[in-house]
């Protein structure tokens, strides 16, 4: 395990070097003139002469994706171009929160809703309630998300007044009034994640409730519960928790919609919102962090396989 652990940490800095020079690349391709963002118009040629020295982009590519880099492992992603020039880690700082709790609560409600779906449904295999769940997966998994945000802020927040739309309230001011404002929009990433991980749990119990073990247990009169829960649902987790930890990372960059609709300051909204004003330092930065958080999250589910299943903590010993 001392062994895979060094291998995935070897793994995770060449993922997030790859990740890094990508996003810096492609920023350094945007059309217009950084120094023209920086200061704005109306300054003179010799003006954005200057600082565009001053800002090294005169040096080689390289040279500055290795002076990016150096500071970037400590933390220090420069300044926004855009006034008032924030310190884009106290940006990335800011928004963060919001958008790891957004898509922290969504994936619980959504294995709040899958797991109980997934057993029933695998325990019924081929009867009606399994029909029925699978003919519920298929029909949220094919509503768009920004169309199941729409329609849950058409009946709870504008119909029924239960939920704010357009309010946050950061967790460090009150925790109930985070979750009261928080709930539809973890609810709209809930559902298809929900919808995926049941279909996905669904398979995996289906398989292991034809285990001899499984059979055995049954045949002892053991109650369903047990059997589902005791003796199915572990050995049925593999595809659940890594599709978990994918979600985790891609949720955290990618709850654009749900944080427009919502109007959240969230990364998604930093990062389409610097990238609108060619504000280059912000996205780098924002896509570092999001790219760090996502193969952070893989590696530690990899490592809990062990905990999971004995025989690959013994496969590595």
């Amino acid at each position: 395990m001392a062994r895979k652990t060094i291998r995935r940490l070897g793994e995770l800095v060449l993922v997030l070097l790859i990740v890094g020079a990508g996003t810096f690349a492609l920023m350094d391709l945007m059309p217009g003139d950084p120094a023209v963002v920086v200061l704005g118009e109306g300054h003179t040629e010799q003006e954005y002469a200057a600082k565009r020295e001053e800002m090294g982009l005169n040096d080689p590519i390289s040279v500055r994706f290795a002076d990016w880099l150096a500071s970037a492992v400590t933390g220090d992603f420069g300044v926004s171009f855009i006034p008032p020039h924030h310190e884009v880690s106290g940006r990335i700082a800011a928004a963060l929160p919001v958008s790891v709790e957004l898509a922290a609560l969504g994936l619980l409600m959504a294995l709040v809703i899958a797991v109980p779906l997934a057993m029933w449904s695998a325990y019924h295999a081929g009867g009606r309630v399994d029909r029925l769940v699978s003919a519920g997966t298929f029909g949220v998994l094919s509503l768009p998300s920004f169309l199941a945000g729409m329609l849950l802020i058409m009946v709870f927040a504008n119909g029924l007044g239960w939920f704010p739309r357009a309010e946050w309230v950061r967790l460090s001011e009150s925790v109930g009034d985070n979750l009261y404002h928080a709930f539809l929009p973890a609810l709209t990433i809930a559902l298809v994640e929900a919808a995926m991980f049941t279909r996905v749990l669904r398979g995996d119990l289906i398989a292991t409730l034809q285990e001899d073990y499984i059979l055995a247990s049954k045949a002892k009169g053991m109650p369903p519960v047990h059997v589902l829960v005791r003796d199915a649902l572990r050995p049925s987790s593999f595809s659940l928790i890594t599709l978990l930890g994918i979600s985790l990372g891609r949720l955290i960059g990618s709850t654009v919609i749900v944080e427009y609709l919502f109007s959240l300051p969230g990364m998604g909204t930093l990062i389409i919102s610097a990238a609108d004003e060619g504000d280059v330092p912000t996205v780098q930065g924002a896509v570092l962090v999001i790219a760090l958080i996502y193969v952070l999250a893989n590696a530690l589910i990899d490592l809990s396989y062990g905990y999971l299943d004995p025989r690959i903590r013994r496969a590595h010993v």
